[in-house]
């Protein structure tokens, strides 16, 4: 699995290192690590973390911050994020491993479903599971989708440890901070409004309805518009468009 050094890849770490050792299933557990171009201090902080948790790590560099900050123009995250995936997907196979885990959360989720709205005119949510594209036999998994992120946080305080935080100086650059953390800012406001609006924003993934959407794409990538199926739709019902 990958380690980032933060509080949700460490807990999701301990939690498959027991499930490993005393649940049902047979399986083997690599920790991967990508400095991406962390500061010394943080590095250290990272691997002090992991030996606090008996967790053996595994730590390979990667430039991923300064592609970012080359490349990524208005969206640094997004290119960011790319890289990272791909050199973690590269490493992992190296590794001889067929998943690779993340320590993304529910809040993860319905930050990236606003976010994709917001700032991206999409809507697309965080899967908790999917097949590489680029990397074949490969499959990367999100264990904690359905876990709060103030659960994570009650662990962290609990166990007493000291977690990096994004560590990013590219975002750290803009004024207002990523768009993550302003989308997160958002969703704490209307939470603390209207109590449960989390919730809603997690199911509007499970509830979709392409009757009532102005296009989509299907599995292989091809482009729908609700004008294809319009008559259709009209003269035999919503069954046309299964």
């Amino acid at each position: 699995m990958a380690i980032s050094g933060g509080k949700d890849s460490l807990v999701l770490a301990k939690l498959l290192q027991e499930i490993c050792r005393h649940g049902h299933k047979d399986f083997d557990l690599e920790f991967i690590c990508m400095d991406p171009g962390y500061l010394p201090p943080v590095r250290a902080k990272v691997k002090a973390n992991a030996r606090q948790l008996g967790i053996p790590l595994q730590v390979f560099d990667y430039p991923a911050f300064s592609v970012a900050d080359k490349m990524g123009g208005a969206k640094p995250c997004f290119i960011c994020a790319r890289v990272r995936r791909g050199a973690l997907y590269s490493q992992a196979q190296k590794l001889g491993c067929n998943k690779l885990a993340l320590g993304h959360h529910f809040d993860d989720v319905i930050e990236t479903v606003l976010m994709n709205v917001l700032f991206a005119g999409q809507y697309k949510t965080m899967m908790p599971k999917i097949h590489a594209t680029n990397f074949p036999g490969m499959e990367l998994i999100r264990p904690l989708v359905y876990v709060r992120e103030e659960s994570i946080i009650r662990w962290r305080d609990y166990v007493g440890l000291d977690p990096i935080d994004c560590a990013c100086g590219v975002s750290q650059k803009k004024e207002d901070g990523s768009m993550r953390a302003v989308t997160k800012k958002l969703i704490g406001d209307l939470e603390a409004t209207y109590p449960g609006v989390v919730h809603s924003i997690y199911r509007s993934a499970e509830n979709v309805e392409l009757g009532a959407v102005l296009s989509w794409k299907d599995l292989m990538g091809d482009r729908h518009h609700f004008e294809d199926y319009y008559e259709a739709r009209g003269k035999e019902g919503p069954g046309v468009l299964k």
